[in-house]
């Protein structure tokens, strides 16, 4: 009988309980598998800034193709305005990422697959972006959910259609992530489970499918920590410059 496909999300405690004031502080899988992605990429800028040669090493190459990556992306999305923001976007980007790629490993544990991670990060975010956009504008933020050139009439619904688009912001960012991460995975797992059932004979089917869905979702698992990358650097872009 195959294995429950929801099994591979389960939480559970590593080492002794610690609970403070009624707060569980236990160490868990998802708290390793966070350690390991935050580990491998100290190791790899380390290592791929530890030597500038002409020539780069293939982790030189990859260090500097991930800088000149995000560096393009806050440019082209939120403008110069947003450079000192670059250490922010980076760790983000790189962070969700290796949490993607970890989690497509045998036997690892997708830490974005749950929505208390993806919703904390968005919240995050949300928060100070609302905080920042009222630091450097004041009020005048506010102004955000009054579009130019709305006509009288209309002004009333469409604010309200603004405040609710803006309000929903960390629940789309939260959920596109998790919902991508644990679907994907899911289905590698149903259809690991029917070539396990299958046998040599009836399995070759369900496995070409898990071949290819494992490619498309080493795929995903890149674009949705672009996705998320992106569309912080665009709710930076409108606390930064005001357009409304």
């Amino acid at each position: 009988m195959a294995a429950n496909p929801m099994h591979q999300f389960k939480v559970y405690r590593i080492g002794p309980e610690i609970e403070i004031s009624g707060i569980d502080l236990s160490f868990t899988n998802a708290s390793l598998f966070m350690v390991i992605s935050a580990v491998s990429i100290t190791l790899l800028l380390l290592f791929g800034t530890k030597e500038k040669k002409l020539i780069p090493s293939k982790i030189q190459l990859i260090s500097e193709m991930l800088y000149n990556f995000i560096a393009k992306m806050i440019s082209d999305t939120a403008g110069k305005k947003a450079k000192p923001y670059f250490p922010f976007i980076f760790s983000l980007f790189v962070f969700i990422l290796f949490c993607n790629m970890v989690g497509m490993l045998p036997y690892s544990f997708t830490v974005t697959s749950h929505i208390i991670v993806t919703l904390t990060f968005a919240l995050f975010i949300f928060i100070g972006v609302t905080i920042l956009g009222f630091a450097i504008h004041g009020f005048r933020y506010l102004k955000i959910f009054v579009p130019s050139g709305v006509p009288i009439i209309l002004l009333p619904i469409i604010t309200i259609i603004e405040i609710i688009s803006y309000l929903s912001r960390p629940v789309s960012l939260s959920v596109r992530l998790f919902a991508n991460m644990m679907a994907g995975h899911t289905m590698l797992k149903v259809f690991g489970g029917f070539v396990i059932s299958l046998g040599l004979i009836g399995g070759w089917l369900p496995l070409s499918f898990s071949v290819a869905l494992t490619g498309l979702e080493i795929l995903v698992a890149f674009l949705q920590a672009y996705v998320f990358a992106i569309l912080t650097c665009i709710y930076l872009n409108d606390a930064l410059n005001l357009h409304h």
